[in-house]
């Protein structure tokens, strides 16, 4: 069986998490009692530097329940940076690691999905959109021609599909080779010369609280994206985020 580290990035997550954590803590126990994953399975909540008491939410999470494991980063570091720092901690503890939005937005089922795949071979796998009901006018209007431009200056990335996704131990370790601060996940990805398969679902509203992303971080991950096909990997591993400040394992 597979140790699975489910990756949470969380800014400002407090109202969301008390009601999304028993949901991630449901699924979990799903996949182990379907022999899927090992019982030292956890859900890793990475606070990004957060000003609104989401690290003691988190600590009384994992308090109350040692599933529920957490770092926190100071200052706030931004999403991208949050997910590797949560995967980079998983690589060294996990076999297969999920990363996926605290607000539940994408369809926690398809963790099943993932799985399936997995085990039919493929070290990435990558959740996709079938639908942008759920976005703005402006964001479903630009959506398509950000993902051709992407493709065009050469990061190649796949259309939908944002940081809902399956990376395995061999995934993680080829991307820790990546030293990029702000790092554009989706498009490093694609770089690591695995196979990928993917995994359709459908999105729905934010259990609570309100997107953190503003247009501004909207527009400098896009900038982020146009200078990924020209990052590099290294002869080494990453070195450890300098900016976590606090750790919560069992």
């Amino acid at each position: 069986m597979e140790i699975l580290y489910i990756v949470v990035p969380c800014y400002n997550e407090a109202d969301c998490l008390p009601q999304t954590a028993p949901v991630f803590r449901r699924k979990l126990d799903e996949l182990e009692k379907s022999g899927i994953i090992s019982a030292e399975s956890r859900i890793l909540l990475v606070d990004d530097g957060s000003v609104d008491g989401t690290w003691d939410v988190i600590r009384s999470l994992h308090e109350s329940d040692p599933a529920f494991v957490g770092l926190r980063l100071s200052p706030n570091r931004g999403h991208q940076n949050a997910v590797m720092a949560g995967l980079m901690e998983a690589k060294t503890r996990a076999s297969v690691t999920i990363c996926m939005d605290a607000d539940l937005q994408d369809d926690i089922n398809a963790m099943n999905g993932m799985m399936e795949k997995y085990a039919e071979g493929f070290p990435i796998v990558c959740g996709v959109r079938t639908s942008r009901a759920t976005d703005t006018f402006l964001k479903r209007v630009t959506a398509q021609g950000y993902y051709a431009l992407m493709n065009l200056f050469g990061a190649k990335i796949i259309y939908n599909h944002a940081d809902y996704r399956l990376m395995d131990k061999t995934a993680l370790e080829k991307l820790s080779l990546y030293h990029e601060d702000n790092p554009f996940l989706r498009g490093l990805a694609t770089r690591l010369g695995l196979p990928i398969a993917t995994v359709e679902y459908k999105r729905t509203p934010r259990v609570a609280g309100e997107s953190k992303y503003t247009l501004k971080k909207m527009m400098n991950l896009a900038m982020r994206g146009f200078t990924c096909a020209r990052c590099k990997p290294q002869d080494t591993p990453r070195p450890p985020d300098p900016h976590i400040a606090e750790r919560l394992f069992s």
